[in-house]
């Protein structure tokens, strides 16, 4: 293996990529325009809820996310900051579309979790914790809103280390919180940094600092704040976890910062402090043992997210990838692993959110997207190297919710078999196939309901197709393992139902868990999987 010459290795090694995951609500893509300003990628940050006339966040993109307020679909931004080369994924909060969520950590070597002061942790906290500590990610954490009323301090902290399992280490400590907030206190150099709520929409300038000891501090917090803090410091030094960096890059110890996005107070100094304690690029697994971006020499990347018509007028389709290994180099011939044939990547692009310029060449860690002429699924490897490999696959989820879905206009037919195929593609839905039939009856599976809309939505706006969709009494999907079944033959119980997938394998669907057992029971040697491969 040739080894990686040393102006790659600094590009490299200047890299950051990182999601950014919370529970709806708590803030994270006001903390992702805030970043984007002080990377001066933006001039002023965008409202994230409000009238139709004001300005949309950046990494809402999607007509329905600036209707909602809401963001569903993942978006990928990067920018510069104080030598750094910053890939921010930002993901959807709401669990409807946690799938996407699932899929973009699989691209990121360290998660910020946001978190609402006034809250801790969320039920979708949990779950996207849960995928971060599987594979062992590195977290950092910003506890948001303390402009407002927040939970105690140490409930927060025990919050966190409680429900996720994971040990914290506050780098900085909060003064009061809502009308009280007067600031935080930086446990590094016992300095006080000054609260003020007076730019909400630029970079925050020059921060206020003033040693805890100075006489005045008195006057800015009080003697009665200051004793309490002193008081809470003095605790957190005698029983809380003491900063140790190769535990925070072993995923099991947190950095927790306070803050306001909204107000840009404590945004920088945690940027700052999080560039410095995130790795750059890491060794990524594949079938032929660890790939490491700062000794192999050929490009390497996998497919984590395929996107249609992000650009209505072109009716594109761009594929997602994360750079894990050399150089990318505008117009290369690569070899796609899955479709066993090489392939020319073109038009390639670096992404704001929508946006997008034309690249010459990306490195180990970036994120890029590709011009997809329908050839690339998600979890796809593509390799320079002679020495064939493929990334370890993204698992698919099974989808919870079901609908039989038809187009209005049967004029209509091929525009809508068209339009659910592409979404499907993404990844956003899955669709089957009455069991014995064409695709004139199809039926979509959801992990979210709200995709349900997306769907419609999308289907309406982009295809210019109006569907009725019937929901489906189903809560369990099963794959059929054994390759010789019968299912002609297969007997199971009244609330089974027979599909199909794309690829023609077949699949059941139950309304009740016990139907599942039963079908198993009945049908000696019938082997059930949860999830599809």
């Amino acid at each position: 293996m040739q080894e990686i010459g040393n102006d790659i290795r600094e590009q490299i090694k200047a890299r950051r990529t990182f999601a950014i995951i919370s529970h709806p609500d708590a803030g994270k893509t006001t903390l992702t325009e805030k970043f984007l300003l002080y990377g001066g990628a933006i001039n002023q940050a965008g409202s994230v809820k409000g009238k139709a006339t004001a300005r949309h966040a950046v990494s809402d993109w999607m007509e329905i996310e600036k209707e909602r307020g809401i963001s569903v679909t993942s978006s990928a931004l990067q920018f510069h900051y104080q030598g750094c080369c910053i890939n921010i994924l930002d993901t959807p909060g709401h669990q409807d579309f946690s799938e996407d969520t699932y899929r973009t950590l699989m691209a990121a070597d360290s998660a910020v979790m946001v978190i609402d002061a006034s809250k801790g942790v969320e039920a979708q906290t949990r779950k996207l914790f849960k995928v971060c500590t599987m594979r062992h990610i590195p977290i950092f954490t910003f506890i948001n809103k303390m402009d407002r009323d927040a939970l105690d301090t140490f409930e927060l902290l025990d919050d966190i280390e409680n429900e996720l399992g994971i040990a914290t280490c506050p780098m900085n400590w909060p003064i009061g919180s809502g009308k009280s907030f007067k600031g935080v206190y930086d446990r590094g150099t016992g300095e006080i940094e000054l609260f003020s709520d007076t730019k909400k929409g630029t970079a925050q300038g020059r921060v206020r600092r003033i040693p805890v000891d100075d006489p005045e501090a008195d006057a800015w917090i009080g003697e009665s704040q200051k004793n309490q803090l002193k008081e809470e410091i003095e605790l957190q030094d005698g029983a809380g976890a003491q900063f140790d960096q190769e535990l925070v890059t072993k995923g099991e110890l947190s950095p927790v910062f306070f803050g306001s996005a909204l107000t840009n107070f404590g945004v920088e100094t945690f940027l700052r402090h999080f560039l410095s304690m995130t790795s750059a690029p890491l060794p990524r697994m594949s079938d032929q043992g660890e790939i490491d971006p700062m000794k192999e020499q050929d490009f390497s990347a996998f497919v984590f997210k395929i996107q249609a018509n992000m650009n209505r007028a072109h009716r594109d389709r761009i594929a997602f990838m994360r750079v894990c290994s050399g150089v990318f180099e505008a117009g290369m011939e690569v070899y796609h692993i899955q479709g066993g044939k090489k392939v020319r990547l073109s038009q390639p692009q670096q992404l704001m959110a929508s946006e997008r310029r034309m690249i010459d060449r990306a490195y180990g860690g970036d994120i890029i997207g590709v011009f997809d002429p329908g050839i690339f699924s998600i979890g796809d490897t593509l390799t320079a190297s002679p020495k064939k490999y493929a990334y370890e696959g993204i698992p698919t989820f099974a989808p919870e919710h079901f609908a039989r879905v038809r187009q209005m206009d049967t004029m209509k037919r091929k525009q809508f078999i068209k339009g659910v195929n592409q979404i499907a593609q993404e990844g956003a839905i899955q669709i089957f196939q009455e069991y014995n039939t064409g695709m004139e009856e199809i039926i979509v599976g959801v992990v979210g309901v709200l995709q349900f809309d997306v769907l419609k939505y999308r289907l309406e706006n982009e295809y210019n197709v109006e569907i009725r969709m019937d929901s489906l009494p189903y809560e369990y999907i099963r794959w059929i393992e054994n390759e010789d079944i019968d299912m002609n033959r297969l007997t199971g119980t009244s609330d089974m139902k027979k599909i199909k997938d794309l690829k023609g394998r077949p699949l059941l669907l139950f309304v009740n868990e016990w139907s599942i057992r039963m079908t198993q029971e009945r049908n000696e040697g019938l082997r059930l999987a949860e999830f599809g491969r």
